[in-house]
Order: structure tokens, then sequence, then C-alpha cells
């Protein structure tokens, strides 16, 4: 065989992949590499100046956020659809079974007055705050700059619209058991108007139009979404349970599943992008000031949700908890290259 036989030998299936010298594995067959529309003159091969590829250009593309090699990422939990769908799967038995469960036992009918009160102003309103969470993750599903990144936020986009759906289901099943509290005819009225939700209405209203992917993804998965999760789903979930709803604590809980697993990659992908040879300590003074920016609207939205959801709540330990926590995402050691 000739040196230019040898040249012109086609290249096999994930050749991409060969470099591991080993049989790529179900995750790196079906997440790895897929994006076609990286090219950074036109993202969508229809010249630069289309305004889909001026957009991805800008803040895509051009993103202060920066790695030699974005498509080198990958999602700890390595989840694929099908496994996706497997876990998620067993989660929604799990939920129908909580719900299952408590209505054959008249939970809501022996909820008292006040706690009714309280789910009326602090539960189901929430399904407007998860749907901004819901709507970001699916903007950054479509700006992210490799298939990996992109495969994680649709994963987190179908959590957040999953939790919708069942705050809905419960808001219509608290409105057959109390009519007189107009479940589902106030709860647009409350997220607009209430002061309880008004620093996670401005947070979030704020992030929807950070087009920046990777401010964004700073913004809402180290910074807003922690706070969420401190206020609407731990929070909640304690003074739930101090007040006999223990379908709810648990709902909470089964919620936080999916919020763990969404902080794995979301730090794992911080930690890559600080670990790069190139461009780590300007990503690391850039994600700070990221940070310092950002944090104060997270802080007051914990403050003022929490400060009128009970005064038992000590909501400035939830403040020093989360700051403390965005400090040790910027301090860990850096894996050696």
């Amino acid at each position: 065989m000739s040196a230019n036989e040898i040249d012109l030998k086609p290249l096999k299936t994930w050749s991409h992949l060969a470099k591991n010298r080993r049989r790529p594995t179900e995750y790196e067959i079906v997440s790895t590499n897929l994006l076609w529309s990286t090219d950074d003159d036109a993202p969508w091969a229809m010249g630069p100046s289309v305004p889909l590829s001026r957009w991805y250009i800008e803040y895509r593309n051009s993103s202060p956020l920066r790695h030699e090699d974005w498509d080198g990422f990958r999602d700890p939990d390595q989840l694929v659809y099908r496994t996706y769908n497997m876990i998620q799967d067993g989660q929604e038995s799990h939920v129908d079974g909580l719900l299952a469960d408590h209505s054959g036992n008249d939970h809501d009918a022996g909820l008292s007055p006040e706690w009714v009160a309280t789910l009326a102003r602090f539960y189901t309103p929430g399904k407007y705050l998860l749907h901004t969470v819901q709507m970001a993750a699916a903007y950054l599903a479509a700006l992210s700059p490799a298939s990996t990144i992109e495969n994680c936020f649709i994963f987190e986009s179908g959590d957040q619209l999953r939790w919708v759906s069942r705050v809905s289901y419960r808001t219509a099943e608290l409105r057959a058991a109390h009519p007189e509290r107009e479940f589902g005819g106030q709860e647009r009225r409350v997220w607009e108007d209430d002061g309880a939700w008004q620093g996670f209405r401005e947070l979030m209203e704020r992030t929807l139009v950070t087009w920046d992917w990777a401010e964004q993804f700073v913004v809402l998965n180290l910074v807003a979404k922690p706070a969420v999760d401190a206020a609407l789903l731990r929070s909640l979930s304690t003074v739930a349970q101090q007040n006999g709803d223990t379908l709810l604590a648990l709902l909470c809980r089964a919620q936080l599943i999916d919020s763990d697993r969404t902080d794995r990659w979301s730090e794992a992908l911080l930690a890559y992008a600080l670990e790069s040879a190139e461009h780590g300590d300007r990503n690391r003074e850039l994600v700070r000031g990221w940070f310092e920016r950002w944090a104060p609207l997270a802080d007051a939205a914990v403050e003022a949700y929490c400060g009128a959801l009970s005064p038992t709540l000590d909501h400035a330990r939830l403040v020093r908890e989360l700051a403390a926590h965005r400090e040790s995402l910027l301090t860990r050691t850096p894996v050696p290259h």
C-alpha cells in the first residue's frame, strides 16, 4: 500500500474519540462534538450578516469566558437521553405515589386555614419563578458552545418544566379542597405584586435578558438557582413540616434531587473554565466580578421571601452560607495540567 493510499484511508466512526485508545462509552458517542454551528464567522452557515449568526457571534463565540476546548467538558453524571428518562421515570413514579397516598388520606382537607393561606402566598405562585428558570435554561441550551454543555441545560430545562407542572397540579388539588382561597386565580397577582416575591422577580427578569451565555450560566446556576433552592425548597420545606404539611416537605425534597444534579455539573463546568491553561486566571476574576454584581440581588430575594415566610427562619444565615459557597467555588485547588 502506498503512502498516498494510507493518507486517503477514510476515518473510522467516532474518530474524534480515537485518542482515548479504547471503545467509546455510550455517553461519549451520543454527547460529544455534535454541534455544527460553532464557526466563528458564520455560525449558521448563512453568512456573518444574518441576524441569527450575529447573535451567536456576539453572545456565544465572543463571550469573555474562554476555554481552549469547550468540547472537552464532561457531565460528572454522564447522563444521556436514555438514562435521564429512566431516572426521571422513577422520580415521577415516586411523586405520583406521594400525591396519591396523601390524596387518599384527605391530606389537604386537614391543613389549617393559616397554612392554606401561606400556601396561596408562598407556594402556588412559585410556578412563575420555576418557569423563569426553565426559560433561562432553554436559552442556554441553544447558546452553549459544546454539545456536552448543551445536553446539561436541556435536562435542567426538562427538570424545571416537570416541577412547574407539579406545582400546577397541586394548585388544582388545593383549589378543590379549599375553594375559598381562589387557588389558580390569584397566583399571577401575587407573583407580580406581593413583596415576598419581588426580589426573585427582579433577579430572574434581569437574568433572562443577560444575553451572554457564560454570564447567564453563572448568574442562573451559580447565583440565582442556589438562592431559589434555599428559599423555595429548603426553607419552605422546613416550615411546611412544622405546619403538618408532610406532602409539601416531601415534594421539596424530591425536587432537590434534580437541583443537586444541576449543582454537580454546574460546579464542574465552572471548575473546567477555571482550570483552563490559557484562560483560567482571567476566567476566575471575571466570574468573581459576576458574583459581586449579582449576589446582592439574590441575597435580597432570599431575605424578602424567607423574612415574609416565617419569623423563625434565619435568612441572614442562609445568605452567609450562599456567599461562602460561592467563594469556595472560586478558591478550590485547580487540577494540575
